[in-house]
């Protein structure tokens, strides 16, 4: 193997575990019943969106000095695709009759989604911080 390929397995695979462990999670917070499933129904699968993001752009970019910008975009761009839930025209509509449409893009407009938003940012900031730390640098 070479030392560029050893190199990005080496800074990726903390990336790709995480992806593994907090995507089941996401889709748990769905389907979760028991106490306090409003909050994960409604919540919990918010702030493991935006965590799965940050991890989505930190394998693109896996180094320290990203790590707050990551957050900081994925937060924005976040909140702009929560704000494009109250404009209803029908291609839009089309695509959000579909999972894949419901999954990415939301379906209805609720204003408690911002803080879980800022929530799953921080602790996404957190992570991705802490897998910078622990892998080789490429800086």
């Amino acid at each position: 193997m070479t030392k560029a390929a050893i190199f990005f397995l080496s800074r990726r695979w903390p990336i790709v575990l995480s992806l593994c462990i907090i995507t089941p999670a996401g889709f748990w917070c769905k389907v979760y019943t028991g106490p306090g499933d409003w909050w994960f129904n409604d919540y919990g699968g918010g702030v493991a969106y935006v965590i799965f993001w940050c991890l989505v752009v930190f394998f693109i970019r896996p180094e320290k000095k990203y790590t707050a910008k990551i957050a900081i975009w994925v937060f924005l761009i976040t909140c702009a695709l929560e704000t494009l839930q109250l404009w209803q025209p029908p291609f839009l509509q089309q695509i959000r009759s579909t999972f894949p449409g419901k999954a990415l893009l939301g379906t209805t407009f609720v204003w408690w989604d911002f803080p879980h938003y800022a929530i799953g940012c921080f602790i996404g900031w957190l992570w991705i911080t802490w897998m910078a730390q622990l892998t080789p640098s490429a800086e």
